[in-house]
């Protein structure tokens, strides 16, 4: 039954026992976890990319802070850079003492000339820039627990395509070859819609969430974030986008099943964009300039959902007096 699972779907015509379709399902399952199991360990394994992924909206962000001289980590970086170019001066004006042309005895100079290599090696020692910061941890397991389950988190969207087939190829069997047209296509759709949510929060609204909130009010806190909050603001961020981005597949089941109609999603298209503009704005940390910028994308896959639903939406049947208008004349009439 495993080499089933891992070749093709059970036939709509096959008769299945309880029992077979129990081992059916638990050879799916099997599957499932073996797949997860892989790819968590290669998550693992490049831990630290990930983890870098994840922090990179937060580290960007805290680094023009600390640019601006903002925060703990911005007036550290202010006081680097002040104690570097008073190095740098004393060093310069040691150098020029300890020039022949000073005129100064020969003993002093050679002290300004040693006073300047010793600033020299104090400039060279100071950094010249510190870099973002990174999540805080609090106890003394929370980087592993966080490092897992990042880990967990990238092993589930990358494992994705196998457990989404091993759902379909056990769900499918039990669809007529007329429910298969309609479910396959749709079915299709979601891990791609879903990813594609994914890579836009990731790249759009992630940025805009974490520029938003850590910027707040920021002048009467001292912003040290924690890993946890951080990633389970990261995940649900992220859900939340590929969740959204399945509105084509929301629209296009609606449409195929007769629940809505094309021209009545294009009669209401304002009431659409009011709702589009409210979950726009329920998106984590959006300010009203990122709300707008959201909205483009999201009113974009509506519109592309309405031309999707009017080519694959099933054409209304005719009616049983349709045709009767060339009804024979009435011998009366004759």
């Amino acid at each position: 039954m495993a080499a089933t699972a891992l070749r093709r779907p059970v036939g709509h015509d096959d008769r299945l026992s309880l029992v077979e379709h129990l081992d059916e399902l638990r050879s799916r399952l099997i599957i499932c976890l073996a797949a997860l199991v892989v790819v968590f360990g290669l998550c693992l394994w490049q831990n630290d990319r990930l983890l870098n992924i994840v922090n990179q909206p937060l580290e960007r962000e805290t680094q023009k802070q600390v640019d601006r001289g903002q925060g703990t980590l911005g007036g550290i970086a202010a006081t680097q850079r002040s104690l570097l170019d008073l190095a740098q001066v004393n060093r310069a004006t040691a150098l020029e003492l300890a020039k022949p042309s000073s005129g100064l005895p020969a003993e002093t100079r050679a002290m300004f000339a040693a006073q300047a290599e010793q600033l020299a090696a104090v400039v060279d020692g100071i950094p010249t820039n510190i870099e973002g910061n990174k999540p805080v941890t609090l106890g003394i397991g929370e980087p592993f627990t966080m490092t897992l389950a990042i880990a967990a988190m990238f092993a589930f969207v990358l494992a994705m395509p196998i457990l989404l087939y091993q759902a379909y190829a056990f769900v499918i069997p039990a669809f007529t070859r007329e429910e298969r047209r309609t479910a396959i296509p749709l079915m299709s759709l979601v891990p791609l819609l879903f990813c594609a949510g994914v890579a836009f929060g990731y790249f759009l609204v992630l940025p805009a969430a974490v520029r938003f909130l850590q910027n707040f009010n920021a002048d009467e806190f001292n912003v040290l974030l924690q890993a946890r909050d951080y990633y389970k603001f990261v995940a649900l961020t992220l859900l939340a986008c590929g969740v959204v981005f399945q509105i084509p597949v929301g629209i296009l089941a609606l449409t195929r099943l007769g629940v809505l109609e094309v021209g009545t999603l294009r009669r209401n298209r304002r009431y659409a964009i009011v709702i589009i503009a409210v979950l726009a704005m329920l998106l984590p940390g959006t300010d009203p300039i990122t709300m707008l910028i959201l909205m483009g994308p999201l009113i974009l896959l509506f519109e592309l959902s309405i031309l999707l639903a009017s080519v694959f939406a099933p054409r209304p049947a005719l009616a049983d007096g349709d045709g009767a208008d060339d009804e024979e004349p009435d011998d009366d009439a004759v």
